[in-house]
């Protein structure tokens, strides 16, 4: 446990100083894996922690994803998608950010990322709310608070993740955040709702569309809706697997681009340059939080936290809690990616002691890391808004995410209350 307790301090001064994450977890856990058993060992692990995952075919299913959400992105689905949830909710008090939230949740249904998702609908959302004369926080903060849609409406890059750390399966774990990703969805709307209801002119309401606006609006956005009922059709009625799936909904996105006639070679290019990058560093995240996990095994500190646990006289319950408490600390330092690989292997033997159902746990984890992305100093949504929006105040980004904070937190609430919104696709499934 000492040792456990020094690597951690270690690893949060490595990044205090500037030490890019993945750089920083495969440091400290080679030399505190050499210490503990030897630094020929650790250079044995360092290589087969390489080998094993660059072989791993699981893993293919995350560039693959990365690459739809790009082709996706680059299609302008997006803003198709912003203008059919403007004509049917834009009339509304703070229509344009429930316009916003609506158009993340259907982004988020071909992307994977939330950070992509935010970065889209800066670009697309930002301008029509200011121009209406929204305030700067409630704009900012939809688009931060509806880019975490990005993680937990299927496919998502973290399931994916989380599913290979556990053996889960990924096709399960995508079903499973369908009906939380709605509920998600319903309730930062009912956050919107509850910002604008006290202060009526942080989001003033437009025009009324007439319905046939609305139906041909709705009509343009065939592109998304066709795109994520091939996905995940495919992997619910067991046509094709994950990775499959990956490869198939990839190829559509570009097939997308094709047909409208916005291909080239440049754009070609930046897309899947950008999306090795994407995929490189994510790799190097996942290599350094696996060297980490080793070295954190070899310390003794999920033995060690079974064994309190197992020591304690508290309903289960108590236990899943203090695991989400630790959660939203470490979601006030820690990126999203790289909390999951560093608490899953020491949390998931704890909660399958426990009888809890990994799928659960899965969405639950997912949902614990989605408001990690819009709480400071790191949440990654808030930087990428202060990124594309520089002369919008992060403290006013902050302060509008009040309320959607505590809509994630009630989702976290939901979850524990009614576990069968998350269990009962999955068990339907071939």
């Amino acid at each position: 446990m000492i040792a456990a307790g020094l690597g951690f301090a270690a690893l949060f001064g490595l990044l205090a100083i500037g030490v890019p994450l993945g750089f920083a977890m495969a440091v400290v856990g080679f030399v505190g894996f050499g210490l503990l058993v030897s630094f020929q060992a650790a250079s044995y692990s360092i290589g087969q922690i390489v080998f094993d995952n660059v072989m791993n075919y699981g893993f293919s299913v995350l560039p693959l994803f990365i690459l739809m959400g790009n082709f996706v992105a680059r299609s302008r689905l997006a803003e198709e998608l912003f203008a059919a949830a403007e004509a049917f909710v834009g009339h509304r008090r703070g229509g344009l950010a429930q316009a916003t939230i609506l158009a993340c949740g259907g982004f988020s249904s071909v992307c994977g990322s939330s950070v992509a998702t935010a970065a889209t609908m800066v670009k697309i959302a930002l301008p029509p709310m200011r121009k209406r004369g929204y305030a700067d926080s409630l704009a900012t903060a939809s688009i931060a608070a509806g880019g975490t849609l990005g993680i937990l409406i299927p496919p998502s890059t973290v399931m994916v993740i989380y599913g290979i750390l556990t053996g889960t399966d990924i096709g399960k774990l995508f079903a499973a955040g369908i009906i939380p990703g709605a509920v998600a969805v319903a309730l930062l709307l009912g956050a919107v709702s509850l910002a604008t209801l006290r202060r009526p002119e942080i989001g003033p309401s437009g025009p009324r569309r007439s319905w046939p606006e609305r139906l041909g609006a709705l009509r343009k956005t065939w592109g998304i809706v066709a795109l994520f009922a091939l996905v995940m059709g495919g992997i619910y009625f067991g046509i094709f697997t994950a990775t499959e799936a990956a490869g198939i909904g990839a190829a559509g996105a570009f097939l997308f681009v094709i047909l409208r006639r916005l291909l080239d070679f440049a754009m070609l290019k930046r897309t899947l340059i950008e999306t090795a990058r994407t995929t490189a560093m994510m790799f190097v995240i996942l290599f350094g939080a696996l060297a980490f996990s080793n070295f954190i095994e070899a310390a003794g500190l999920p033995t060690a936290l079974s064994r309190w646990i197992a020591g304690l006289d508290v309903p289960p319950l108590v236990v899943i809690l203090v695991i989400v408490a630790i959660y939203l600390v470490l979601g006030c330092a820690l990126e999203s990616i790289s909390m999951v690989l560093l608490t899953v292997p020491i949390f998931f033997p704890i909660v399958t002691g426990l009888k809890y159902d990994p799928i659960w746990f899965g969405i639950l984890v997912v949902v614990v890391t989605e408001i990690s992305m819009i709480t400071p100093p790191v949440g990654l949504n808030i930087f990428v808004i202060n990124a594309m929006a520089p002369e919008v105040p992060t403290g006013a980004v902050i302060r509008g995410l009040v309320p959607f904070v505590g809509a994630e937190i009630a989702l976290v609430l939901v979850l524990l209350a009614v576990p069968g919104l998350a269990t009962w696709l999955p068990s339907l499934m071939r």
